[in-house]
């Protein structure tokens, strides 16, 4: 790796783990920011991280670069459409590969992939999202340490089964639907039936069963308690290991990937029934929505998405 692009990514691995922006609430002088732990949390005001998890071969040749986010609020949701403030530099025509406009809060690993020639040699791709006035971007590259085998089972906690495809997704078509009243989603899903009973837990690597501890230095002010409608975040080595209490077999989960505002899905997850999944989507604004969805057998996931349009009253 030359110097470049080393130094580009200890500034982005800086910037996944520190927190920028002011706090929420205020309240503290800013002689004092300095001293306090960088575990602070915020309501909103924070910029997005986009992140490069890596990249995989495709099977039918090339590559696929693989892409997350950090929102670093912990209640607001952002609203950042394609263009200049959301950029993928693939195409300079068009900025636009598929990537996210509305983003959720917090980490969101492996959200979505980019498709790259098989000449694409030492060329970056680079994704760049400005919010709250702050630009960061997300540099990709065939770094050959960041090759990922089994892109399907990237970002689980579980332990693939041998054998065991992902299953199948396909959204039907979704009427108009005018505020306030909901609408029905509907997929056609089919799996293989595997894994039978419950997914083995990834094994922990020596020395994640004792995590570190940070613990603020001796001249650090006591951190405000300035979310406190978020509760303590658990220990993310360990949280994953309880039960999965998503609905055995295939069920099928959604999000807003695209439109000025976020819905709520009910159930959070919907159980395959004869080949068919239904969830009940309620909106807030009127607009133009693209929705993913993820079938998942609690081991593989695949993702699908349909558009719905959200008229006004």
């Amino acid at each position: 790796m030359d110097t470049r692009r080393n130094s580009r990514l200890t500034a982005v691995a800086l910037a996944v783990v520190l927190a920028g922006g002011g706090l929420a609430g205020g309240g503290l002088a800013a002689q004092q920011l300095d001293h306090l732990p960088w575990i602070l949390k915020y309501n909103s005001g924070q910029n997005i991280q986009p992140i490069f998890h890596g990249w995989s071969e495709r099977p039918g040749g090339g590559f696929r670069m693989h892409f997350g986010y950090l929102n670093r609020n912990y209640v607001e949701h952002l609203h950042v459409p394609v263009g200049a403030n959301n950029s993928l530099d693939l195409d300079a025509a068009t900025h636009d590969q598929g990537q996210p406009t509305f983003f959720y809060p917090r980490f969101h690993n492996f959200a979505f992939g980019v498709d790259v020639p098989a000449d694409w040699g030492e060329r970056e791709l680079t994704w760049s999202v400005t919010a709250h006035g702050r630009t960061d971007s997300a540099v990709a590259w065939l770094q050959p340490e960041w090759e990922i085998a089994d892109p399907a089972a990237s970002g689980t906690s579980r332990e693939p089964e041998a054998g065991n495809e992902a299953p199948t997704i396909a959204g039907e078509p979704v009427p108009a639907v005018t505020l306030p009243a909901p609408v029905a989603i509907t997929t056609r899903v089919a799996d293989d039936g595997l894994p039978v009973g419950e997914p083995a837990v990834r094994a922990l690597a020596v020395g994640q069963e004792t995590p570190p501890t940070l613990l603020p230095g001796p001249d650090s002010v006591e951190s405000p308690v300035n979310v406190p409608q978020i509760p303590p975040a658990p220990d993310r080595t360990t949280a994953w290991l309880g039960p999965d209490t998503r609905p055995k077999g295939v069920s099928v989960s959604w999000i807003v990937w695209r439109g000025p505002a976020g819905a709520t899905f009910e159930p959070a997850y919907s159980p395959e029934e004869n080949g068919r999944t239904t969830t009940t989507a309620t909106f807030t604004r009127p607009g133009a929505y693209e929705l993913r969805a993820t079938a998942t057998d609690r081991d593989r996931s695949t993702p699908a998405h349909v558009t719905v349009t959200v008229r006004g009253e």
